[in-house]
């Protein structure tokens, strides 16, 4: 039986791939705030067959994060762990500063949130000698979005510690996969007002996921042009690059999420 663990499974992505393991044989744990929406993805999930906990929880609980994955792994060895939760955050047109208290939570949600899940995984998955540990980032962490500073700094962060524990933690038989998507059609992507080029759904979203995760791919960006053409001009001068994304106007709404639970 599989044992993969989702946070941010109440909604958007989390959901879709709660959704997309979700068959008999697969044991599911699903995180969330909502508690509402959580029960209704864990219903949908059993009704497709999956064995299913859910756990409303905070990821910016550290204490209680280390409590909950410890004891979903002691009660089965978890073969996936998917640090999905995280909030977007950005300016208004003509607006030039980030309200500090947004700032600092989504730090809070997106930095520290993944650690909190993916730290209390990491020995007991060495020790084992197997499992998968999986941080889904963004397109704006490959070159940071005038509209979205803190976002794209955040979701930066966690791009670099992914890289970075692949390289410590694949010689113990875990895996390290990062998840770069583009335009996603979810609840938080609705609320900002922007040109979202080449939007799929999450559902879709999370088929692409499960697929290379199943090859061990250690970066699942899509849409995969959209990834090259960041990363390419992104070796471009920055102050032509800056003029040239300047001209896109996006409005992201602020995050109402703040620092502590």
């Amino acid at each position: 039986m599989t044992r993969i663990l989702v946070t941010g499974a109440s909604s958007g992505i989390g959901a879709a791939l709660a959704r997309e393991y979700a068959e008999p044989g697969a044991s599911l744990v699903l995180l969330g705030r909502d508690a509402a929406r959580l029960e209704a993805v864990a219903a949908d999930c059993r009704g497709r067959g999956a064995e299913v906990q859910s756990l409303v929880a905070d990821v910016r609980d550290r204490p209680e994060m280390k409590r909950v994955v410890e004891e979903a792994h002691a009660a089965q060895p978890i073969d996936i762990l998917i640090a999905n939760a995280g909030v977007a955050t950005g300016l208004a047109p003509g607006q030039i500063l980030e309200r500090p208290e947004a700032v600092r939570a989504t730090f809070a949600i997106n930095v520290a949130g993944v650690f909190n899940t993916v730290e209390p995984a990491i020995l007991p998955m060495c020790k084992r000698g197997s499992g998968a540990i999986v941080v889904v980032g963004s397109m704006a962490a490959v070159r940071g979005l005038p509209f979205s500073p803190a976002y794209s700094a955040a979701k930066s962060a966690v791009h670099l510690y992914a890289e970075s524990l692949r390289g410590v933690l694949t010689p113990h038989g875990v895996d390290v996969s990062l998840i770069v998507p583009g335009w996603v059609k979810t609840p938080m992507s609705a609320r900002t007002k922007a040109w979202q080029a080449s939007a799929i759904t999450d559902a879709e979203a999370a088929q692409i996921i499960r697929r290379g995760l199943a090859r061990r791919k250690p970066v699942i960006a899509f849409p995969r042009y959209m990834y090259y053409s960041l990363r390419f001009i992104s070796l471009l001068p920055p102050r032509l690059v800056d003029a040239v994304m300047r001209r896109f106007t996006a409005e992201v709404p602020e995050t109402p999420e703040r620092e502590t639970p």
